[in-house]
């Protein structure tokens, strides 16, 4: 199962924190770009990794035409992610590995509750106009309170981006403190749509005012926008994490989702969270990634692994 984090009880909104910050693009994408060019882990370590990537990974449908069926058979992969006969070769049979949840929108949650039944796999939901949260504001807190009611675990809300485009920040915490109070006992993750917000430094602010208001993970984006998440600001966020853990002592998740498609961008991540933050953060707990692709690509590469052989992308399909 995973064992989510403690919640976090946010703060009184506290601009102090953050109005003299400004983000230093060109440090940031000079840091970012030495990521991938690291001698990357090899052979059983990288398998390792692999695997917790996997572990890591919302499973996820938000498509126009999902259907009970669909959601059903993500769901039983999100329970059987990797083919037996490769766990066997890892020596995994009996370790459970499941994905970290299955993130779907507020209709199919009913039925990823009932597929997931018995297997402890949290179910996600997004919510509050996903993906561009321009609804009015009392029909997204009742979409929220609807996916809890109908057995959501995890909430993943989208922040109105007028708020920070304008740096509106009272506007922008009061609607996530509203949102937060709906989830009720639901992790909320909150969805930046940093490819919305134009500079690096309103993609800091936004993601201190999100866990100023209770958020307890931050997100990089809906997957819809041009831009998803990239090296750049996912470092800006987890700085803005780290920053606010040391200034509350509370800890904060990380969701990077749009984009990641491979398991080399995988490993990247995980390589960025453990040298930015630390070791506590490679756990699903505090780490998921938002993907649909992505795990048949690691599932095929842990495949070469114990085998030496690479299979056709069609063997490992994600539902």
């Amino acid at each position: 199962m995973t064992q989510l984090h403690a919640r976090n009880t946010g703060t009184p909104l506290r601009t102090e924190w953050f109005d003299d910050i400004s983000v230093n693009r060109s440090a940031l994408e000079r840091r970012a770009a030495t990521l991938p060019a690291r001698r990357s882990v090899k052979k059983e370590y990288q398998a390792a990794w692999l695997v917790r990537a996997v572990q890591c990974i919302d499973l996820t449908t938000l498509a126009g035409d999902d259907t009970a069926g669909r959601v059903r058979r993500l769901c039983a992969k999100a329970k059987k992610p990797i083919r037996a006969d490769i766990l066997e070769a890892l020596g995994l049979s009996d370790a459970n590995i499941t994905t970290g949840a299955v993130c779907v929108y507020p209709t199919m949650v009913p039925h990823a509750v009932k597929a997931l039944e018995g297997s402890n796999i949290p179910v996600a939901s997004v919510a509050t106009g996903f993906p561009t949260g321009l609804s009015p504001l009392p029909l997204r807190l009742a979409e929220i309170r609807y996916a809890v009611e109908e057995g959501a675990k995890e909430i993943d809300i989208v922040i109105t981006r007028e708020h920070v485009l304008t740096q509106n920040w009272q506007a922008l915490y009061d609607e996530m403190v509203a949102m937060r109070e709906a989830c009720g006992e639901a992790h909320m993750k909150a969805i930046l749509a940093t490819g919305d917000l134009q500079t690096l430094t309103n993609v800091y602010k936004a993601s201190m005012v999100a866990m100023q208001a209770g958020s307890d993970f931050i997100k990089t984006s809906t997957g819809k926008e041009e831009v998803n998440a990239t090296l750049p600001v996912s470092l800006t966020m987890v700085r803005a994490l780290r920053d606010y853990g040391e200034l509350t002592g509370q800890i904060i998740g990380f969701k990077p989702a749009g984009g990641l498609r491979t398991a080399k961008e995988a490993l990247i991540w995980l390589s960025m969270m453990k040298e930015e933050l630390s070791h506590d953060w490679l756990q699903p707990n505090l780490f998921r990634i938002g993907a649909s692709s992505l795990l048949g690509d690691i599932e095929r590469q842990l495949e070469h692994y114990v085998t030496g052989r690479y299979a056709d992308l069609s063997r490992h399909a994600a539902a």
